[in-house]
């Protein structure tokens, strides 16, 4: 994503900047958007409507391609047959964005052999391309860039690979008036590293251009801030930038670009899609152990690695309803190896099957292993973390009301309380996002039966 400004515009702000920010200069990047004043956690710093979007294929029929809301009711467009709607002023809103210059062409264009020949987030990024270009050519005076957002898209730098003057290489909806051929090459090269995942209780939903959000922050793999999505009827999608933790005057507010829990494909990803090698404390402290151990094969040997694990992250000082903050540069070297993306995704792999077979005691020792990892990897107050605190008190309450007298289910009850407790600390800093019937109506429903049982 972008960094960038003229030194003019750091002395006379652009109006698409909110008083929460303000541009500064910075060592690597064009500049950095740092807090005009102190930020308390769950503070809404940057409120910002998307300039175009794309519902992913499962979404496809269950949300309306506007708004993005569920709907059992939708209503599908009779040009194309291709697109629904919650009703006739979500279907009018993106007839306006775009709809009235791709209808008629959209299912030769998706159809068409050189289409059918992308892979799937190539498909996505064509037809979200095309939604780009389409309301690009609906704007009163578009190419004299008098748009606001469509200012800032074109101030964005390009992506490093795709300089300026290449054409793109995706097959792009028939639009009549086609877009000029310079302003197709411009959008492309700034297209594809300014695209954001849209996401519904951390689940992703779409995608979605969001050029003011792309050209204020900066990356960084411990995040202060986090990007929530707010859907509202006839409304685009809404992104708000939200702060994970205290923000001191003057301090830089980023984002993540990639999972933070991507430890050994992110250099190479950030470097191949960003152009850029980042220098976080996560990220030079891997450049300094090098290549991460292999796991250990011997079931009792890794047993005794994970014990070690939770013990460094300080696990059992939970119970005191305050979540420990390891510090990563401080791991043991023996417990490098357990820093493995894949160690992370069969650890989750095996909490979620345990929990679903109904093999709590085996969900419960993988979770609370899984959050010793989250603790290590994700910043203070992440939203992973939180979700992952709420399906481990989920796991803890139904072997609660499985248990036999002789379990200790008031042990077991107390295991609850704790993991809602935490939960609700970590994600109410996020707040509500994406659909009503979120993780905070869960909290409150496991609250309610816990209280019950009491």
């Amino acid at each position: 994503m972008d960094h960038g400004w003229t030194m003019a515009s750091k002395q006379n702000p652009p109006r698409w900047i909110p008083n929460t920010l303000r541009l500064a200069s910075h060592e690597n990047a064009r500049d950095k958007a740092v807090a005009t004043g102190h930020l308390d956690p769950g503070s809404s710093i940057l409120k910002t409507p998307a300039f175009a979007t794309i519902l992913l294929d499962s979404e496809k029929g269950r949300r309306c391609d506007h708004c993005f809301r569920k709907n059992a009711g939708l209503k599908k467009c009779t040009g194309c047959g291709s697109y629904w709607y919650c009703d006739a002023h979500c279907q009018a809103a993106q007839w306006q964005a775009h709809h009235k210059r791709l209808c008629k062409a959209f299912n030769s264009y998706t159809s068409s052999t050189a289409f059918q020949a992308l892979q799937r987030h190539e498909k996505y990024d064509s037809i979200l391309l095309s939604h780009v270009l389409a309301h690009i050519t609906l704007l009163p005076d578009a190419y004299a860039s008098e748009d606001m957002m469509y200012s800032v898209l074109l101030s964005l730098l390009p992506g490093p690979q795709h300089p300026s003057n290449t054409a793109s290489d995706l097959p792009i909806c028939p639009i009549r008036p086609p877009p000029p051929p310079d302003i197709l090459r411009k959008i492309y090269a700034r297209f594809g590293n300014n695209n954001f995942a849209i996401h519904s209780h951390l689940t992703s939903i779409g995608h979605g251009v969001f050029p003011i959000a792309s050209r204020l922050f900066n990356h960084s793999c411990v995040p202060n801030a986090a990007a929530k999505y707010i859907l509202s009827p006839t409304g685009s999608v809404t992104m708000d930038v939200v702060a994970l933790r205290i923000i001191a005057p003057g301090e830089e507010i980023c984002l993540p670009y990639l999972d933070p829990g991507l430890l050994q494909t992110r250099e190479q990803i950030l470097e191949l899609s960003y152009g850029f090698k980042c220098d976080c404390v996560f990220c030079c402290f891997l450049r300094k152990i090098g290549p991460l151990p292999e796991i250990p094969e011997g079931e009792k040997e890794l047993s005794s690695l994970e014990e070690q694990l939770t013990s460094f992250a300080n696990i059992s000082s939970i119970s005191e309803l305050k979540l420990p903050n390891p510090s990563i540069e401080k791991t043991p070297s023996v417990l490098h190896c357990l820093l493995r993306e894949s160690y992370m995704t069969k650890l989750s792999e095996t909490f979620s099957k345990a929990s679903h077979e109904q093999k709590y005691d085996v969900a419960l020792k993988s979770g609370i292993t899984l959050l010793s990892l989250y603790l290590l990897v994700y910043p203070e107050n992440y939203p992973q973390i939180g979700m992952h605190l709420l399906e481990l008190a989920k796991t803890a309450w139904n072997a609660t009301i499985s248990a036999s007298s002789d379990r200790f289910p008031q042990e077991m009850r107390r295991r609850v309380e704790v993991f809602l407790t935490l939960a609700f600390q970590v994600l109410t800093i996020l707040g509500d996002e994406g659909d009503s019937d979120g993780p905070m109506e869960k909290i409150t429903l496991l609250g309610g039966l816990l209280a019950a049982e009491a």
